[in-house]
């Protein structure tokens, strides 16, 4: 999403590096191209005066560090401007109540039935038992859409049958979650193309029937500054507590998450990173604001592997690597795990782009395709060719080909790079003789 932005910022970092001290003259350039590249990612105007004249006032004022160079002291600055921007810190929900209620509000098409679905499996991860209401009347797809999702993500969904009164549906939803022993209830409004009487007069009726502890404006990041003015005309209407943003890992450019905060006045709680349910996030302002200079998320990257992984099979893969038995079924696991936790460009995307990482990080480094096809070729094999590849021949790898749509050029190829693997490892296996893998730092074991 922030992609020209943390493009455009980092430019002027790099710029700045080798200068030994912090000029007028240095500080003037770096906030002309910073309140550029604001601008250019679709940030609101008066937001950007604002960002830009305490920056400058911080700057001014702060004595560069011996040990720091003018673009260390800029970045920090500008790192920290950026968090305050971006809401200070990670807004939790308010879960209070039995059972407790949130209402999800925002235009057709934001995305917010498959964000109420999201928000279900998040909570349910966590262990909450949510109950989602399909009072969204409206648009004639809602109910059926929420209840194809709620099966997806093992949530069941309040059927409003032929109730045509929004108010009394999502009343009706609360009163089913206290029967059923649901502990939170997530209630999927109306929307329209545009905000209008009508529906503020129905979305206000119903959020006050149901009272609920979280009022979450939904919100396009796609649509860039026109989601901003629809939070607001929500924002004058209801009694919004923070916003969720849709669509981030679309071609966004940024300015809806930087320009929201500041001008609703409440925070972004989460957002969505992928069509996936599983693709859902709280929003935590410190990262993002690493991640748009280029200082990576490491924290965002551990919990990934630490959702993802097993600890069980990552300390057994970890044995069989130091023993020198790593098959391609060890592979084709690992694989799988990286796979889950999303497109590798996305992981990569989490590292700092400075330093080791420089080159790791850049998305023409991954090769997406090339990995699939991998994985492609390990599934086509037999347990046994996994165990032992040393069985494969002619006939074999052409009956893998066929199989994983590729050939036995690329088996080939494949086989040759596990050999240099083992051969590695098997060097490497001389070093860390003794070892206590007891002791190796894995994720911690899920739940």
């Amino acid at each position: 999403m922030f992609e020209s932005l943390s493009d455009g910022v980092q430019r002027v970092f790099k710029e700045l590096r080798g200068e030994g001290h912090l000029t007028e003259y240095h500080l003037d350039t770096a906030l002309r191209q910073i309140r550029l590249s604001l601008l250019s990612a679709d940030v609101a105007l008066p937001v950007v005066k604002q960002f830009i004249a305490r920056v400058k006032e911080k700057a001014v004022g702060a004595r560069v560090l011996q040990h720091l160079s003018p673009a260390q002291e800029v970045t920090r600055i500008v790192r920290d401007e950026l968090v305050e921007l971006l809401g200070s810190r990670l807004a939790e929900l308010d879960l209070s109540g039995r059972p407790a209620v949130i209402a999800l509000v925002g235009l057709q098409g934001s995305g917010k039935t498959t964000s109420a679905a999201k928000l279900a499996l998040h909570l349910s991860s966590r262990d909450r038992y949510p109950l989602l209401v399909a009072a969204d009347l409206s648009r004639p797809a809602a109910v059926s859409q929420l209840k194809v999702l709620g099966r997806q993500v093992g949530v069941p969904v309040f059927d409003p049958g032929d109730r045509k009164d929004p108010v009394a549906v999502a009343r009706d939803g609360v009163a089913e979650a206290k029967l059923t022993g649901r502990d939170t209830v997530i209630v999927d409004t109306a929307g329209r193309l545009h905000i209008d009487e009508d529906l503020m007069r129905e979305v206000r009726a119903v959020v006050d029937a149901i009272e609920p502890r979280e009022v979450l404006f939904v919100a396009d990041a796609m649509t860039g500054q026109d989601a901003v003015r629809s939070a607001s005309g929500f924002a004058a209407a209801l009694p919004l507590t923070g916003v969720i943003l849709t669509k981030t890992d679309g071609d966004a450019r940024g300015g809806a998450a930087l320009s929201v905060v500041s001008t609703v006045g409440k925070p972004i709680k989460f957002v969505g990173v992928g069509e996936k349910p599983e693709e859902f996030e709280p929003f935590h302002p410190d990262r993002m604001a690493s991640r748009i200079l280029g200082l990576g998320d490491v924290l965002t990257f551990i919990e990934k592997v630490e959702a993802q992984v097993d600890a069980g099979k990552a300390q057994e893969i970890a044995r069989r690597t130091v023993s020198g038995e790593f098959t391609l079924e060890d592979l084709r696991e690992q694989l799988q795990s990286v796979k889950k936790m999303g497109p590798v460009s996305g992981l990569l995307d989490l590292l700092p782009k400075t330093g080791a990482f420089r080159g790791l990080s850049a998305p023409e480094s991954v090769d997406e395709e090339g990995l699939t096809r991998v994985s492609a070729i390990i599934d086509s094999m037999t347990p046994e060719e996994r165990r032992y590849p040393q069985v494969l021949n002619g006939s074999r790898k052409k009956r893998i080909a066929g199989g994983s749509g590729t050939s036995v050029a690329e088996i080939n190829r494949l086989l040759k790079q596990y050999l240099q693997m083992k051969k590695l490892m098997k060097t490497a296996r001389k070093g860390v003789r003794g070892l206590d893998l007891s002791k190796l730092p894995l994720p911690a074991p899920k739940g």
